[in-house]
């Protein structure tokens, strides 16, 4: 985030309906022609255009002809496979919620798989393999509500659901043999096998000893996780390391300002949150009564080595840009003046920028919360979806590139490369 047999006339059936069912890659190239591409979700605004995965030259900034594949009503996050020749679009409406199957090698929709309840986690392990979707609405006979889901992402549907009450969360290993599934207003986390499902063997254990812990980043077979303590209802913000094979928890904790969202570059993790203590603008010149924080921790002597003042806001999404820059996106955070009307006040809103190389940050003039980050190996540039718009940023300089998309009056809620470069 298993594995059920299909019967075979099912099977066949499912693959008429998925024409991603056996293939693997196109000879000709993708439709558009394009081979940098970034696929960025986009909903209805003011009756302008349909719902749909809007196909962006990632390699000019520009859009190409016939540049839009269908998607689900109001297609929100998006979660690539790991080869990019599966997108999985997230969407709903307020009595459907449903996961589209996009192949980004014919730029089609193969289908639709729909969830008994909303997500806000999915992970998708392994390019032929199976989805996992954190519901906490779903039904399970004989306990309370809250399972992961394990979709079918080449036949379609759900194969299997797995029981975690109230799971928010889930994360998975390289190759989807463990997941973490966490819950909220829990101090324990679940250690899940998919492998175990249907064999009597135990599919899921609850390990206690965390402070409301939220999400974990897993390396080999150590996770590092996030303990949101003060901010989630707990008591201290911290990150524990935590063996996934014995199921034990390694050393102290890490003693963080927050944390809420993190990422693992090499030996550092950047994890960001907000502390109910620590949550003054010290360095800022800000209209803003409280801040967020960036830790740096090095996970080699377990130690934070340094912190950062970012905005403040739920922190969600982390992501390193060529050359070091290391954009912050949060939601629900301190919005001030308007990027349509400035005049020469502040403008602030959910994004922070971190050099990773000098310790500086970067709070750039725009309103709205971040809601999809995208970055490239061989450009110098950020696709940041922010409010509702797409921004492209020269990450040498942290400021907007000259050339901006105009993607028709859509709301913008996610941008994802469709390939490597």
């Amino acid at each position: 985030m298993n594995r059920v047999v299909l019967a075979a006339a099912a099977g066949f059936a499912a693959c008429l309906l998925f024409s991603s069912c056996g293939s693997s890659k196109s000879t000709s190239g993708p439709p558009s022609g394009l081979h940098q591409r970034v696929l960025a979700s986009q909903t209805v605004s003011a009756g302008f255009v349909s719902p749909g995965l809007i196909i962006v030259n990632a390699a000019k900034d520009i859009l190409p002809r016939a540049s839009e594949i269908g998607a689900v009503a109001t297609p929100s996050f998006i979660v690539p496979s790991p080869n990019l020749a599966t997108f999985l679009v997230y969407g709903s409406t307020a009595t459907s919620y449903s996961v589209q199957v996009v192949n980004t090698l014919t730029e089609s929709s193969t289908g639709s798989i729909t969830l008994p309840g909303p997500t806000s986690s999915i992970v998708f392990p392994l390019p032929a393999g199976p989805a996992f979707a954190a519901v906490p609405s779903a039904l399970v006979t004989g306990a309370p509500p809250g399972a992961i889901e394990v979709l079918n992402t080449s036949g379609g549907g759900i194969s299997d659901n797995i029981g975690v009450p109230g799971v928010q969360t889930v994360v998975s290993n390289a190759n989807g043999s463990i997941l973490l599934a966490f819950s909220a207003d829990s101090d324990s986390l679940t250690v899940v096998i998919p492998a175990n499902i249907n064999t009597g063997n135990p599919v899921t254990t609850p390990v206690a000893g965390f402070d409301r812990p939220v999400s974990a980043i897993i390396n080999g077979s150590t996770a590092y996780v996030l303990n949101c303590g003060a901010e989630c209802g707990g008591v201290q913000a911290s990150v524990q390391a935590f063996d996934m094979g014995s199921m034990t928890i390694v050393g102290p904790p890490v003693n963080v300002d927050g944390a809420t969202v993190a990422m693992l570059s090499g030996s550092t993790l950047y994890v960001a949150g907000n502390s109910p203590t620590n949550n003054a603008c010290t360095g800022e010149t800000t209209a803003a009564t409280t801040c967020g924080r960036l830790d740096i921790v090095d996970t080699t002597a377990m130690a934070v080595t340094s912190t950062a003042v970012i905005t403040n806001g739920t922190h969600t999404l982390l992501d390193l840009s060529l050359g070091g820059q290391l954009f912050i996106g949060a939601k629900t955070c301190t919005n001030i003046g308007s990027v349509t009307n400035p005049n020469g006040s502040e403008v602030r809103g959910c994004l922070s920028i971190y050099n990773t190389n000098t310790g500086a940050v970067v709070i750039p003039p725009d309103n709205g919360d971040v809601t999809g980050l995208q970055n490239f190996t061989s450009r110098y540039v950020e696709y940041v979806a922010q409010g509702g718009n797409l921004r492209i940023y020269d990450a040498t300089k942290d400021v907007l590139q000259p050339l901006q998309l105009n993607l028709g009056g859509g709301v913008i809620y996610d941008a994802k490369s469709a390939d490597f470069f």
